[in-house]
């Protein structure tokens, strides 16, 4: 199944398809509570700090990756299974619903971003707590580790390592949710936002493979992909595969992670470092 679908592919395919709503605010605005004020008709609201992370700490990070059965009792609460097909959406252009369909299609299921987000439903939304569903059959399957970086990938010159966040936090213009500013020595900017239009609609593959490989993207070269907390960093991921450049790996714990070990070295600026 390809990342991103269009609403033209959603509305053709409406009765296969888990339609899940995935708003998060780094603010700490309720996800939930926009969610009832207004969501595309018959979409389920998936909690991402209870569902698609583990317990927060300085050792794994803010949104560190749950555990394989958490996961799967989470899926399977909101009428998901193994061979459900996914598509979520988020209000900012995927980037934050980016996270749960990267989690399903890494563990080999049907998932993909909704282009346009919740924009693209127009007016046409429901208001409320959402619909009742049956409790689906997902099956526990651990993170593949080929899928995964570490600390040491994410300093090693070799890769090429992405920084999705936005541009301020990268050159270290203060950060409020981490414990220091900046990025890490050797990562290249590529802020997730800048892989969307200003409609909030997805760039074609051609514009992104522009944006890739002006950021260093080679043939061949290993891709380490991170953000605050390991969420939108994986926006970055889907449009990579979108655009045809492969799949690359995400540093879950991310910033969040790296951050906290006053001994590793962080960088600031424009230049990589």
């Amino acid at each position: 199944m390809l990342p991103i679908v269009t609403i033209e592919w959603l509305n053709a395919h409406r009765e296969e398809v888990v339609l899940v709503d995935i708003r998060w605010y780094l603010d700490g605005r309720s996800g939930r509570a926009a969610y009832e004020v207004g969501h595309a008709p018959g979409a389920v609201f998936i909690d991402l700090e209870r569902w698609l992370a583990g317990p927060p700490s300085p050792e794994r990070g803010r949104h560190p990756l749950p555990e394989a059965e958490h996961f799967a009792r989470g899926m399977s609460a909101h009428g998901i299974s193994d061979d459900s097909v996914v598509v979520a959406y988020d209000d900012a252009g995927g980037v934050i619903a980016a996270r749960l369909a990267w989690m399903l299609r890494v563990t080999d299921h049907s998932a993909a971003l909704l282009d346009g987000g919740l924009s693209a439903f127009g007016g046409e939304l429901e208001v409320g707590r959402g619909p009742q569903v049956a409790v689906g059959a997902f099956t526990p399957r651990e993170w593949p580790a080929e899928r995964l970086a570490t600390i040491d990938d994410a300093m090693n010159r070799s890769n090429v390592v992405f920084d999705a966040r936005n541009y301020d936090r990268y050159v270290g213009e203060g950060d409020s949710v981490d414990p220091r500013s900046g990025h890490i020595p050797g990562a290249i900017s590529v802020p997730c936002r800048s892989n969307l239009d200003a409609n909030g609609y997805t760039r074609s593959p051609g514009e992104l493979r522009e944006i890739f490989e002006a950021a260093g993207l080679r043939v061949g070269a290993e891709v380490v992909s991170y953000c605050g907390s390991g969420v939108t960093a994986c926006h970055n991921l889907l449009t990579m595969e979108w655009a045809g450049l492969g799949s690359g790996r995400l540093f879950p714990g991310s910033w969040s992670q790296y951050s906290h070990d006053p001994s590793r070295p962080a960088a600031t600026g424009a230049l990589p470092g």
